[in-house]
């Protein structure tokens, strides 16, 4: 049985990456920013695309291994990816980078995400199956309840399921620690189970990832969403990000940790940057803003939109830009909002990892650039 790595990412460990990677690689020191204290590259590796085979598994491990040579250290994955499989590549990546040396546990970023069902190394081949693997899995070992699931038995944020998630995250990556715990789009329980239960459910999951704290299981949590914190007030799955932090301040005091979020923002979904739908005391803020305001760090997510903005860019775009592709103009302008931490982009061979990469050479662009993209609206 493989060892499990030690420690976790340390604010001292992720500079010490950071100001090595400038000092003998020509980064610039603008391409990492904050992260709850950790230093992290402004471009992150996501592992949510691909098959669930041999193959992508032995990609991703590769490509992890280029990113963090090429000055990534900020790798996100979730359980349900690849049915389990971007973990367990994440974690043979991981042992592979710390057994080639130069770089230690302390210096590397590893986010993953809990909620919904994740079967195990292939999808279920049929409802039946996936109910009988809920069974075995979680209701007949008295995990959690079916009354804590909801869509159908897909998703769940019970605290008895949560420390099992955890417990397999862990032993899926390989390591004592996960540096960022996210619950992923809890906002899709909130038409079936209403407002107040959801709120409820929300309260009771932060309550078990405190204890998880505690345990040294995780290191901080947050939640990873895709509609929750771009909606409309008063839409069926809104967010409000200034009520999340007040129930992380009920189950964990004045210390908690909900520390971070997780949204989609990219050159088509600008809600986080450009939406007003936040509101902060008696001001109405973005995203980003309120993320700032209420001392939570802001993680982008689908910075390419899948692929989608990866050619045929406007040309404002590509005028507001000065890179030479148009995915590298999409990541770009993610990695260059104020009030974003790292923009994820999926990366699964080590050529797009070359490619993005050498952003990190590259000063950000201007905040007049991003700025003027919403000029034009």
């Amino acid at each position: 049985m493989t060892a499990t790595i030690s420690g976790r990412a340390s604010a001292d460990g992720t500079r010490r990456f950071a100001e090595r990677q400038v000092a003998e690689s020509g980064r610039e020191a603008t391409s990492y920013r904050l992260l709850d204290g950790l230093t992290v590259s402004t471009i992150g590796l996501g592992t949510y695309l691909g098959e669930p085979d041999d193959v992508t598994d032995v990609l991703y491990i590769e490509a992890i291994v280029e990113a963090v040579g090429l000055g990534i250290n900020h790798v996100d994955s979730a359980i349900n990816y690849r049915f389990q499989r971007s973990e367990r590549a994440t974690g043979e990546a991981l042992r592979r980078v710390l057994a080639g040396g130069g770089v230690d546990r302390s210096e590397i970023v590893v986010a993953t995400k809990g909620g919904y069902v994740p079967f195990d190394g292939a999808p279920p081949s049929g409802a039946g199956a996936a109910r009988e693997y809920v069974s075995r899995e979680f209701l007949s070992p008295g995990v959690c309840k079916a009354a804590d699931f909801a869509n159908q038995y897909r998703h769940c944020m019970a605290p008895g399921y949560l420390a099992n998630q955890i417990d397999r995250s862990c032993e899926n990556l390989g390591i004592e620690t996960i540096d960022v715990y996210y619950l992923h789009n809890v906002e899709g329980q909130i038409a079936e189970v209403g407002r107040e239960t959801f709120e409820q459910r929300v309260r009771d999951a932060f309550g078990q990832l405190e204890s998880k704290v505690e345990e040294g299981r995780i290191a901080r949590y947050g939640l990873a969403t895709w509609n929750g914190f771009r909606s409309e007030p008063g839409s069926k799955d809104y967010l409000p990000l200034e009520r999340i932090v007040s129930l992380a301040h009920e189950a964990g005091g004045d210390g908690h940790h909900f520390r971070v979020i997780q949204l989609p923002y990219n050159l088509a979904m600008t809600e986080a940057f450009g939406y007003f739908n936040q509101p902060v005391g008696e001001k109405v803020s973005t995203a980003l803003e309120a993320a700032g305001r209420l001392g939570v760090s802001a993680v982008a997510s689908a910075s390419l939109l899948q692929s989608r903005l990866a050619e045929d860019l406007p040309p404002e775009v590509v005028a507001a830009f000065d890179v030479s592709t148009d995915a590298l103009r999409a990541v770009q302008f993610v990695r260059s909002t104020p009030g974003v931490a790292s923009a994820l982009v999926g990366m699964s061979h080590t050529r797009h990892v070359r490619e993005n990469a050498t952003l990190l050479g590259l000063p950000l662009a201007p905040e007049s650039a991003v700025f003027g993209l919403f000029d034009e609206e």
